[in-house]
């Protein structure tokens, strides 16, 4: 089932993030919880869940950006796309973009967009075949300290 992540489930949320790129789950701080109810609270901000048999399998973040351009039309930024290895090929990371892509419709984005830092065929082949193509921008990276 396909649904946005409730508030009680931030410990599950982290640990399918161990199949995305972290390398351990992070200590309940304070700011781990601030930066949680943040995220739950803001009506912009869509972290979207895949849930199987009781269990969180995969996720992406859709944030929904306020805009002055395009006729003062928002857009949708997609982030954290990630199925837990076990089940993968299966078709749930699809279903979280799909929802994602309710979700920017719903909100009169006139575009959606995602950057993967896999070179991998088979990664850039699912984002091409969820619709999104790496032709139209360039995305350049700045990484801050």
């Amino acid at each position: 089932m396909v649904r946005e992540a409730c508030e009680y489930e931030l410990g599950e949320v982290l640990e399918l993030y161990l199949h995305l790129h972290e390398d351990t789950v992070p200590g309940m701080t304070e700011h781990l919880q601030h930066t949680w109810e943040t995220i739950v609270q803001d009506p912009n901000h869509h972290l979207i869940v895949n849930e199987v048999d009781g269990r969180i399998v995969s996720s992406c973040v859709c944030v929904i950006i306020p805009n002055l351009t395009r006729g003062v039309r928002p857009y949708a930024f997609i982030e954290n796309v990630v199925t837990h290895a076990d089940y993968r090929g299966r078709g749930y990371a699809t279903d979280c973009l799909d929802y994602a892509r309710e979700i920017a419709v719903q909100a009169n984005c006139y575009k959606m967009m995602l950057l993967t830092g896999s070179k991998k065929e088979s990664t850039l082949a699912f984002y091409a075949r969820a619709g999104y193509n790496s032709t139209d921008k360039t995305a350049f990276i700045q990484w801050l300290e």
